[in-house]
């Protein structure tokens, strides 16, 4: 530093007052190689496709034909998720892959919404067509409005926290925004077609398990 004698003189002393008496002592000794960083990533990579095929066969085997339609959604969300990552160059560490199964796992809540609410309306005797309609229509707000304050806590978490928790903001910020997307929009043009380009007056969307346990 930009120290003359005498100051560092001061410094010394200081230091030397200040120390305490006690002898150090080698409790253990650890090291870390690259061999961690990798397990790390394959065991991320794990999770990613462990959760992404549990969600994927619940989504099936609970809403039929319109679970097709989450799956799609939420393969394209993993697939827009990856580009915008590797658009801004972001490397993906741990925390970044805790943000992606998070992603995976919140992807289909607005599915979710919106199905339950055709059904809600195909049991009022609606139409396939007008069921589908009203469901994203007044889907609409609660998930952009669930989803909102997610988005706010990302953004606080990126701007007040350090490297690994801003992985992890950055990742849930983005999955929530290509979810929202696919769920919204996506979603939509895949009832579209399989109704006004395909014919289908009734597209398979489960009974629930309300209904079976009746």
């Amino acid at each position: 530093g930009q120290f003359d004698l005498n100051e560092a003189r001061e410094v010394a002393n200081v230091i030397r007052e200040g120390a305490l008496p006690l002898p150090l002592k080698t409790i253990s000794v650890s090291f870390i190689g690259p061999s961690l960083g990798k397990q790390s990533i394959e065991m991320g990579v794990y999770s990613v496709v462990v959760g992404f095929i549990l969600v994927n066969a619940f989504m099936l085997l609970y809403y039929r034909v319109a679970g097709i339609v989450a799956v799609i959604a939420l393969f394209l969300n993993l697939v827009i998720l990856s580009a915008l990552l590797s658009l801004l160059e972001f490397t993906l560490t741990l925390p970044g892959f805790a943000g992606l199964i998070l992603t995976v796992g919140m992807a289909v809540d607005a599915n979710v919404i919106i199905f339950e609410k055709i059904r809600e309306d195909l049991r009022a005797g609606k139409s396939m067509s007008v069921a589908v309609h009203s469901g994203f229509e007044s889907s609409f707000w609660t998930i952009l409005d669930a989803n909102v304050t997610t988005l706010i806590s990302a953004v606080i978490l990126y701007y007040n926290g350090d490297g690994p928790i801003q992985g992890f903001a950055l990742t849930l910020f983005f999955g929530l925004v290509s979810s929202m997307f696919t769920a919204l929009f996506v979603s939509r043009y895949l009832f579209d077609l399989m109704i006004d380009g395909l014919g289908m007056r009734n597209v398979p969307i489960g009974t629930g398990i309300a209904e079976k346990l009746k």
